[in-house]
């Protein structure tokens, strides 16, 4: 997608346009890139606390700069008030990922989705966070199958998959359809500029979803650390490691 904006861009320098998870160094182009570190640091705190057992999974669709920080926003989400469980999400020694974190080279492949996530519900954990596309509806599956939590993302899961929606925590909310819409107001008033957006809660562009499982709605508790983290993170009094090598050096 980066390659085809770029080169249509060029052919059409009178045109708009806007690109969400990519860079195009164009004037006429809007690079709208989404914090998703910071969405995923707050699931972290949700899992955190909800967790019985203290092992958390994470699910990877393929690996990349974007799918990389929901994992260190999530995995830093729950060393914050987990340490026991955050250490299981993040890189030990030489390798690559943390213990509970899987990718599964795909977006689509549902089967393998479920393969990792009955795999680690397995090993102990008892709620996994995907970042995978179509991948999540294998965890979905399994996390029925297993009794267990998920959580989604990117949209409310909950709501759009509500046969699914027993067992999805809360999901993390991504606002391209917010992004879009703005970008099109201001196209139409004439204020329409290229360049690059970087969007985050500070913009509510991302964050919980609506709907929130009824086991985590009664929980005051934790949906008030949930804000109070919410607050730290729009003041910038906490940075959220967006990568893995900014995950490893992160002090809660």
């Amino acid at each position: 997608m980066i390659n085809a904006v770029k080169n249509v861009s060029s052919m059409f320098p009178d045109k708009k346009f806007m690109l969400v998870d990519g860079v195009v160094d164009k004037p006429n182009v809007k690079n709208v890139l989404f914090k998703e570190h910071e969405g995923s640091f707050l699931l972290g705190v949700v899992a955190g606390l909800m967790t019985k057992t203290n092992k958390i999974g994470f699910i990877g669709g393929v690996e990349s700069d974007v799918i990389g920080r929901f994992e260190s926003g999530f995995a830093a989400g729950v060393t914050s008030v987990n340490p026991e469980a955050g250490k299981l999400l993040t890189p030990q020694g030489k390798a690559p990922h943390g213990e509970f974190v899987s990718y599964a080279g795909n977006f689509s492949d549902t089967a393998k989705g479920k393969e990792i996530a009955k795999d680690m519900y397995n090993r102990g954990a008892d709620i996994v966070y995907h970042a995978a596309g179509g991948v999540g509806i294998g965890l979905f599956d399994a996390a029925q199958e297993m009794k267990k939590y998920a959580m989604g993302v990117d949209a409310d899961q909950a709501a759009i998959i509500p046969d699914k929606a027993n067992v999805i925590l809360v999901s993390m909310m991504k606002r391209v359809d917010v992004a879009v819409y703005d970008t099109v107001k201001e196209y139409l008033q004439g204020s329409f500029k290229g360049g690059m957006e970087n969007l985050g809660l500070k913009e509510d562009a991302v964050g919980l979803s609506p709907t929130l499982h009824p086991d985590l709605k009664a929980r005051k508790d934790i949906l008030d650390k949930v804000e109070e983290f919410k607050g730290k993170i729009v003041s910038g009094s906490l940075v959220v490691p967006g990568t893995l090598e900014e995950l490893k050096k992160f002090k809660p």
